[in-house]
């Protein structure tokens, strides 16, 4: 984050707006500081925009700690709540207007339960996208992230660097990959033991 020179002159309050950066949402992060905040910081969704308050007397440092915090925060919260059918449908054609142009065009979106070791597939003769229910109360990037991956697959069908290529333009990839390969992990790790233990 570039120097602020009313941060280094020590102003009471200060309102900034960063542009979309990899995080649980593509949104703007605007961080208002406060005098009258000594210690609490709290953040909320305005629009489409994250808004973060922090005290006045944070380091840049701290403020960006605590940003990545209340975003990680707010996903969590976010990812309580269980969408449905319908919302995961409007969800995949916001990502494809976001990340394709509007491009990727699935005629179903819907949540499964018979997908038990994979995230998600799709048909792409049938223009389908199902996403298994193991998802549900992930983060929000995660979810977005499959359902990215599998409107890729609606416009390149196989996982050629063509595909990756498609990806790159989702920025919470490598993040959202490296979740669920730990999820993964995380699964494995008591039937490790218990062979390990035979």
């Amino acid at each position: 984050m570039p120097a602020d020179p009313l941060h280094r002159a020590g102003n009471p309050q200060r309102s900034t707006t960063s542009p979309p950066s990899p995080g649980p949402r593509t949104s703007a992060v605007e961080v208002r500081r406060s005098a009258r905040r000594r210690r609490t910081v709290s953040a909320y969704r305005e629009g489409d925009r994250t808004v973060v308050l922090i005290p006045a007397r944070m380091s840049e440092a701290e403020e960006q700690r605590w940003v990545n915090v209340m975003l990680d925060k707010l996903a969590a919260q976010e990812s309580k709540r269980v969408l449905g059918d319908a919302e995961l449908a409007e969800r995949a054609e916001r990502l494809s207007e976001q990340y394709f142009d509007g491009r990727a065009r699935p005629t179903s979106v819907r949540w499964v339960t018979n997908q038990n070791t994979r995230w998600g597939s799709c048909t792409p003769s049938e223009g389908s996208i199902r996403l298994s229910h193991r998802l549900q109360g992930m983060p929000e990037y995660v979810v977005d992230y499959v359902l990215v991956h599998e409107l890729a697959h609606l416009l390149v069908p196989g996982h050629g660097p063509d595909f990756w290529q498609l990806l790159e333009a989702y920025p919470r990839t490598e993040r959202a990959r490296g979740y669920l390969e730990g999820v993964v992990a995380a699964d494995r790790l008591p039937h490790l033991l218990a062979a390990r233990d035979e």
